[in-house]
C-alpha cells in the first residue's frame, strides 16, 4: 500500500531552504511579514497585533502537521537560513493537494515563492495518490496570479464570491482557481 502523501520536514530549492515551521519561529514570523497591511492584504487573515497570535497560529501549524493534514513550512534564503522570508502551506484533500503562501515584501519580485511552488508542485504529483494541485488568488491580486502561472499551474476559473479577504471587505471576494495535474 502506498503512504499518505507527506510534505519533507526539510527539503532545498536552488536558492532556498524550506522547512517545517517550529515554534520558535514565531517572533521571527511576528517581525517579518505577519504585522505587514501590504503582505496581508489579500490573504484571509489581517495582520497580526501580537506576537501571542503568531504563535497560536504556529502551534496550530505544528499539529496539522503532525494529524497529516496541513503542512506548513517556513521559506529561508539558503545563505541566510536564520531570516525567514515566508510561508507555504500545503493542504491534503482527496487526491489532491492546496496551496497558500505569503511572502515578506523584501522578497517579492525575485521569483521566491515560482521556485518554492514549482518544488512543492512536482513532489505533489510525483506520489501515486495525488492528481491534482490547486491555489486560490483575489483577483486584484496579480502578482499571486502570475506566481501560479510560472510554476506551470493553469487557471481554471473565477470561483465568485469565495474567498473573504478582510483587509479588502467583510464580503466574500472572487478568485481565480488555479491547478496543475497529472
Amino acid at each position: 500500500m502506498t503512504e499518505p502523501y507527506r510534505v519533507p520536514d526539510i527539503f532545498e530549492t536552488d536558492r532556498y531552504v524550506v522547512r517545517r515551521v517550529r515554534e520558535t519561529d514565531a517572533e521571527p514570523i511576528f517581525c517579518s511579514y505577519a504585522t505587514d497591511p501590504a503582505v496581508t492584504r489579500f490573504l484571509t487573515w489581517l495582520p497580526a497585533t501580537s506576537p501571542e497570535d503568531t504563535r497560536s497560529n504556529v502551534i496550530q501549524c505544528g499539529a496539522d502537521w503532525d494529524q497529516g493534514t496541513r503542512f506548513a513550512s517556513v521559506i529561508t534564503l539558503r545563505a541566510e537560513e536564520g531570516r525567514i522570508l515566508g510561508m507555504i502551506d500545503a493542504r491534503l484533500g482527496a487526491g489532491l493537494v492546496g496551496y497558500g503562501y505569503v511572502l515578506c515584501r523584501a522578497a517579492w519580485g525575485q521569483g521566491c515563492m515560482t521556485e518554492i511552488l514549482s518544488w512543492q508542485i512536482a513532489h505533489a504529483l510525483a506520489h501515486p495518490r495525488i492528481y491534482r494541485t490547486e491555489a486560490l488568488c483575489d483577483v486584484d491580486n496579480l502578482a499571486s496570479a502570475r506566481v501560479m502561472e510560472k510554476a506551470g499551474m493553469v487557471r481554471e476559473g473565477v470561483l465568485r464570491r469565495r474567498l473573504i479577504s478582510p483587509a479588502v471587505s467583510d464580503e466574500p471576494r472572487d478568485c481565480y482557481l488555479y491547478a496543475k495535474v497529472r
